[in-house]
């Protein structure tokens, strides 16, 4: 009788196992050689068609070299987000999409083994212990790892993945993400050094337009990237400095937080400072930096609506020091100059869907200038939402557009 796939796979595996060669550093060409000689010593492969060779001998090599059947997964550039849900429950994201996969890791102990050797790369480290950390993929994959006690039907991993090449503001206008004058106005205040803040839920796409903007920062100025977990993808910034939290651990490294580094990079001379996503007390380190002559920084955060987000990031403030409410109103009102909200609609495709300018805080009250809105017009017959950014008002405060010589 024929063995399964699983079984073969796991029968060559531990032959495999026994053959290498601990007591010297085995390349990806001579694990492949083994594996090779393996198959041709095999009698029972040879019923096996070519391509189930062919896929069996991939597998093994995943198993041992890369990331088990997360490998083939990181391979498939259709898929923007993969969900591990415990060794026998995979979904991916696809076109917005998600599905469940027949895919499914031999064990725990693999899928473990797989996860350690993700956050062992990045130099974190997870278990439990510590059972949550963030890290990252070689390709820049944000990285979520949960295990038990905390995740009851764990390990539970979720990888965000990002393309190859970043997103240009040419793709975004082709997709209507944006209108052309919109986008031709957030150039000039990304140019003239106007400080902006983009919000939106979780998927909307915060972190591709922070990449986005970026790519309009002045080739000539210094700028600081402080993340979590390094996702950004800044391109054409020679004077680029990347930097990234990290976890205390148990061979004695005290954790470095954003609140570090923020503060940290205030002494390296930045004319920008980008904060990947600001989640709780940094936020009034960031807004520090914002009102402290850096102009054109930028930042990102979760929140339902623009005028949501400035309620969080007064909330956010208040958790890393006591202040009076007006006293914090007034160090948002002047930090942040532009507001930019992203969202997913039902039909899932990312837009932008306003555009604010903080006018100032009056009577205790941060005002909002609104600059673009998106407006819904219809949908189609197959679900896709019609509608465009529509602009709503006029930038009042102009004065670093002039002192930077645009015209906007």
């Amino acid at each position: 009788m024929r063995e399964s796939q699983e079984e073969m796979k796991k029968r060559l595996e531990e032959r495999l196992l026994e053959r290498l060669d601990y007591s010297k550093e085995s390349s990806d060409d001579e694990v492949e050689a083994l594996i090779d000689d393996l198959f041709l010593q095999e009698e029972a492969l040879r019923i096996w068609t070519v391509e189930e060779r062919r896929v069996l001998r991939r597998e093994i090599f995943f198993s041992l070299r890369r990331l088990d059947i997360l490998q083939q997964l990181l391979e498939d550039d259709s898929i923007t987000e993969i969900m591990i849900n415990g060794p026998e429950s995979l979904f991916v994201e696809r076109a917005g999409k998600i599905e469940k996969l027949e895919e499914r890791f031999e064990s725990r102990e693999k899928l473990f083994h797989v996860i350690q050797k993700i956050v062992g790369e990045c130099n974190r480290s997870v278990n439990e212990a510590s059972p949550i950390v963030d890290a990252r993929l070689r390709d820049g994959s944000r990285v979520n790892v949960v295990l038990n006690p905390v995740a009851i039907n764990g390990p539970i991993v979720t990888i965000r993945r990002f393309p190859d090449r970043p997103i240009t503001m040419e793709q975004m206008l082709a997709w209507n993400s944006i209108t052309e004058e919109a986008a031709g106005e957030l150039k000039l205040l990304v140019q003239a050094g106007y400080n902006i803040f983009i919000s939106g839920g979780t998927g909307s796409g915060k972190t591709t337009f922070l990449n986005v903007l970026s790519g309009y920062i002045p080739p000539q100025e210094r700028v600081i990237t402080i993340e979590d977990s390094a996702e950004l993808q800044l391109q054409g910034i020679p004077n680029l400095v990347r930097m990234e939290t990290r976890n205390e651990n148990v061979e004695g490294c005290n954790a470095i937080s954003i609140r570090d580094l923020i503060r940290s990079s205030l002494r390296m001379r930045p004319d920008r400072i980008i904060v990947g996503e600001v989640r709780g007390s940094e936020a009034i380190d960031m807004m520090t930096a914002f009102n402290t002559g850096h102009d054109g920084s930028m930042s990102t955060g979760h929140a339902n609506s623009a005028r949501d987000m400035l309620s969080r990031l007064q909330t956010m403030i208040l958790m890393g020091m006591e202040l009076p409410l007006h006293a914090v109103r007034q160090q948002v009102a002047s930090g942040i100059d532009i507001l930019v909200h992203l969202g997913r609609l039902r039909d899932r495709s990312r837009k932008v869907l306003e555009i604010w300018e903080v006018d100032g805080c009056e009577e205790g009250d941060i005002r909002l200038n609104p600059l673009y809105c998106f407006v819904e017009s219809g949908e189609t017959a197959d679900g896709k939402i019609l509608g465009r950014l529509e602009k709503k008002g006029a930038l009042k405060h102009d004065y670093k557009l002039k002192a930077a010589g645009l015209t906007p």
